[in-house]
């Protein structure tokens, strides 16, 4: 173990809209888990949701709480049984949130993500969600929930595996084919890793809708077609642009109601929508098109096995998730960095807080 302070930094929400920057109790690491050393922690629309008290009792399940799951440092102390799977004090390490039990059917076939005992004690743990996160200056996490992260990674980098992760999980429940056109609902980090997500996938045209004209910017550097939803109505933009068909498959990143909406309506006969958004309220959908046009839409939660999958495709800049990066604070910095992502006009897409 290394020389660790008996105290940290971390940024601790009290209430909702209400945080404070405090120094807490350094964690200890129990069986099978890792102490590590939290150098880049990036925030994601979640975070800015659990800080407004938006899923409440779910996530967190009380306050005050330590958010923060997309995470990359060193580990600095090994807990009881961790070396047995060869983890090494000083090991740089990039952190996903789902610490699932194992052993139901669900994880046994590999999604974790939908483990059956979520949220049971002793059973299950979601880091940053139901259980304290990284926002902090270390973090304590299981074993299942942390990959190597490569030389050629930066820290700042690696903090940002989680959500191409996820992005390339979304392409995958949407089962992008190689020649499909396909549309993506919101522009922010996860639609537009997304996009790079199924052109790796074999994707033959990408077109991005999204409302912010910086986002807009961004998904025109990164050689994707683009929509402006205020601009005209974006259902009928999309299939003008597909000869009137619609696209193969769209996946819906944004999570607003309408963008759902949108999505369906932009599907051709047979398509197929994956959906990562979590609408904060109900939304109505043509059920009476789905089931005689043979739609699908499917949900897609976290990643199932695509962390190490993603590593590769980070460091060859398949995937890129270096031009995600539009502001960096330090974790003091936390209110003015969430202000900023809150704030449509900063620009911002990834945000990354250094503890």
């Amino acid at each position: 173990m290394l020389d660790v302070s008996p105290t940290m930094k971390a940024l601790v929400v009290l209430e909702p809209n209400r945080v404070e920057i405090q120094d807490v109790p350094t964690p200890t690491p129990g069986p099978n888990e890792v102490l590590a050393r939290v150098h880049a922690v990036s925030i994601c629309g979640t975070d800015a949701h659990l800080v407004r008290g938006d899923y409440p009792g779910f996530w967190p399940l009380s306050f005050p709480f330590i958010p923060g799951h997309e995470w990359a440092g060193d580990i600095v102390a090994l807990g009881p049984g961790a070396d047995l799977y060869g983890w090494k004090i000083g090991d740089r390490v990039a952190g996903t949130s789902h610490d699932a039990c194992g052993f139901c059917q669900k994880c046994v076939e590999g999604h974790y993500n939908l483990c059956e005992n979520y949220g049971k004690l002793g059973l299950h743990k979601q880091y940053g969600h139901n259980v304290q996160g990284a926002d902090a200056t270390y973090v304590v996490q299981g074993v299942k929930t942390i990959f190597n992260l490569p030389d050629g990674i930066s820290f700042e980098l690696g903090a940002i595996i989680d959500p191409a992760s996820i992005a390339l999980h979304v392409a995958n429940r949407g089962n992008v084919q190689p020649g499909d056109a396909v549309a993506i609902t919101g522009g922010g980090a996860i639609g537009l890793l997304s996009g790079d997500a199924a052109l790796i996938r074999g994707a033959s045209r990408i077109i991005v809708v999204e409302p912010n004209a910086g986002r807009r910017a961004k998904a025109e550097q990164l050689g994707f077609e683009t929509v402006d939803p205020g601009a005209s109505d974006p259902v009928e933009t999309v299939r003008a642009m597909t000869a009137g068909l619609g696209v193969d498959v769209v996946l819906e990143c944004a999570g607003v109601p309408v963008t759902v909406q949108w999505a369906l309506g932009m599907l051709r006969r047979g398509g197929r929508c994956a959906a990562v958004g979590i609408p904060t309220k109900g939304v109505e959908i043509a059920m009476q098109r789905i089931v005689l046009d043979e739609l699908e839409l499917v949900g897609c939660r976290a990643s199932a096995g695509e962390m190490r999958r993603v590593m590769p495709l980070v460091e060859q800049g398949r995937m890129r998730v270096k031009e995600m990066v539009t502001h960096r604070f330090s974790l003091d910095q936390y209110e003015q960095a969430l202000a900023t992502l809150n704030d449509p006009k900063s620009g911002a897409i990834k945000i990354v807080i250094e503890p």
